[in-house]
């Protein structure tokens, strides 16, 4: 019978899956490539379907932001999301403010408007 080592090192265990799981995470999030052992055209099923749903969220919270850009709004948040992929940290309603701020340092959307709810500017 083998033996088994007193000591696992569970801490370089840790390190390895963190470093996959934020691999994985730009893969998905930021376009980067998938990772090694990873289906590319899986991983990009669900990019596609993970962007959808965080363009979807941002149309429900900033309705008026996305019937001024009209049929530009899709192709205005990819280009978006691209260069500002989500933070752990943040929330839907954030996400939606900086993109409407992102906008207008583009010249894409008028001059900002007051909020209609309070809920709509973060703590």
């Amino acid at each position: 019978m083998a033996e088994k080592p007193d000591h696992i090192d569970h801490s370089s265990a840790r390190e390895r899956l963190a470093a996959r799981q934020a691999e994985l995470l730009n893969a998905l999030l930021a376009g980067g490539p998938a990772p090694a052992g990873f289906d590319e055209q899986r991983v990009e099923v669900e990019r596609r379907a993970l962007l959808a749903k965080r363009r979807g969220i941002v149309r429900m919270l900033g309705p008026e932001v996305a019937n001024e850009l009209g049929d530009r709004f899709r192709q205005l948040f990819d280009a978006y999301a691209l260069a500002n992929p989500r933070r752990a940290s943040s929330r839907a309603r954030e996400d939606a403010a900086a993109f409407a701020d992102w906008l207008r340092a583009a010249g894409e959307l008028q001059v900002k408007r007051k909020a209609r709810w309070k809920f709509w500017q973060s703590n």
